[in-house]
Parts: C-alpha cells; sequence; structure tokens
C-alpha cells in the first residue's frame, strides 16, 4: 500500500471514481482496510486516512477535532460529495461529521462503531508491561484468536508504552464516551449501511441495532464468528455484504 502525504495529510490512495474514505479505529491504521481497498477502487477512488491520534495537541485529543480534521482533509480534496466507511473510533469520526456537513454525504458505512457504547479493551486497559495479558486483551477485538499476530501485539506495546501516546489514547477513550450520539443519530438522512460482527465484545449487537433503530435509513447485516473489526476477520463476506448494498442503492453498476 503506497502512502501519501500531502500538507498536513497523511493517506494512501487507489482507483477512480466517486471518493470513498475508510477511517480506521484507535489501535488501527491504514492496513487495516488493505482488501477493502483493492476491491472497491474498482467502483470509487478509495481513500485509506491516516488520523492524527498522535500528533493533536493533548488538549484537542478528541472526537471533534478528528471530525474536523476529516472536514478539513475533504475541503483540501476540494470534494462535494464523498462516500464514508468507519471501523470503531473511526466510525464514530464519521458520524460527527456527518451530523454537522450532511449535505457532503452521499453514503455512510458503520462497522463495529462507537457512538453509542464500546466496551474498550473488554472493560480494562492493559498492563503497560505484560505482553500475555495485552495479547489476551487484543484478543477481545476478534472472534479468532490467530488474528493476533505478534506483530499487532507489538505496535499495541509500543503505543501503551509511551507516555505522550498513552495520555492521547486515554483522551480519546473518554472523548468516544462522552460525546454520545443518541440523540442526534436522526439528523443523519443518509442511507447507512452497519456491518456488524455478531460476536462483538466491544460495541456488542445491541449497539448495532439501536443504530438501525435511530438512523433513519439504515440497514443492518450480521457476520457470524465475528468479532469487532469485521473487514480484517472476514474481509471477503464483508466485502460482498457492502457490495450489494452499493449496489442496491445506486451507487455504482454490477
Amino acid at each position: 500500500m503506497n502512502v501519501t502525504t500531502e500538507d498536513k495529510f497523511t493517506f494512501s490512495c487507489k482507483g477512480q471514481g466517486e471518493p470513498l474514505i475508510l477511517l480506521h479505529g484507535l489501535f488501527g491504521d491504514l492496513s487495516n482496510f488493505g482488501p477493502l481497498m483493492s476491491k472497491f477502487s474498482d467502483y470509487f477512488q478509495v481513500y485509506t486516512l491516516q488520523l492524527p491520534l498522535y500528533t493533536l495537541p493533548i488538549l484537542s485529543s478528541n472526537i471533534k477535532s478528528l471530525a474536523e480534521y476529516l472536514k478539513d482533509f475533504i475541503n483540501y480534496k476540494k470534494f462535494t460529495k464523498v462516500h464514508l466507511l468507519g471501523n470503531s473510533l473511526g466510525g464514530h469520526v464519521g458520524l460527527v461529521y456527518a451530523v454537522k456537513d450532511i449535505q457532503k454525504i452521499k453514503s455512510l458505512v458503520l462497522t463495529g462503531s462507537s457512538g453509542l457504547y464500546e466496551n474498550a479493551f473488554g472493560g480494562s486497559f492493559p498492563r503497560r508491561e505484560d505482553k500475555s495479558f495485552l495479547r489476551e486483551r487484543i484478543q477481545k477485538t476478534f472472534y479468532d484468536p490467530n488474528m493476533v499476530t505478534d506483530e499487532l501485539v507489538d505496535n499495541c506495546f509500543e503505543v501503551v508504552n509511551n507516555k505522550e501516546k498513552l495520555i492521547r489514547i486515554l483522551h480519546y477513550a473518554k472523548s468516544a464516551i462522552r460525546h454520545n450520539m443518541r440523540k442526534q443519530l436522526s439528523l443523519i438522512q443518509t442511507p447507512a449501511c452497519l456491518i456488524w460482527g455478531k460476536n462483538d465484545t466491544i460495541t456488542p449487537p445491541e449497539v448495532a441495532v439501536e443504530f438501525e433503530e435511530k438512523l433513519p435509513d439504515s440497514e443492518l447485516f450480521w457476520i457470524d464468528k465475528c468479532g469487532h473489526a469485521p473487514m480484517m476477520e472476514h474481509a471477503d463476506v464483508f466485502n460482498q455484504m457492502l457490495y450489494k448494498w452499493y449496489l442496491s442503492r445506486g451507487f455504482l453498476e454490477g
């Protein structure tokens, strides 16, 4: 995946067509969307945007600032209409942006999104010095424990043992809890697709059901034996569900 830096933005881009912007979660990165990007670059100009989780000032380490960053990126690229897709915290960022700039959102896809409720790290923050405990907590993200690679554990270990990064992570986690979207979801009239893991313990199934109830034009799809990151754990199934939804809504041609 080729990564580009322009102005203050770091992203990868592939394909032609209407822009589809992918937003990762709190411990995620651009690589989380590799198969999705490959699939949908045949239909969209797909951007995976690196959220500035560790570079914003500590007092600006919150959901609203990330939504402003997304807005700045969209304006910088001079996009008039975009499709958004967000996982976990990325979905939350997309929701906050959508409320403020709904006329620019053509479609919204949420998967394991925060915004209503999130049980981060299974209810406890990992002990910084203990990789085995950290691995156990990360496994809460997935149904299949084999998804937790040594590289993933090492990356997370580096984050939680870096004081500056850890402080920001805690700020974002608290901000996500404070910035509940329950009363604002009715404002998001754009078509919304919800793809959820049936075994998600971080944003459990009842969260997806509430999103479907409160988003005016939404459809909910389930993936069995799947946790908090369906686009990683069951990439082919996720992509097929999303393809059919985009097709049914007239966003692409079969």
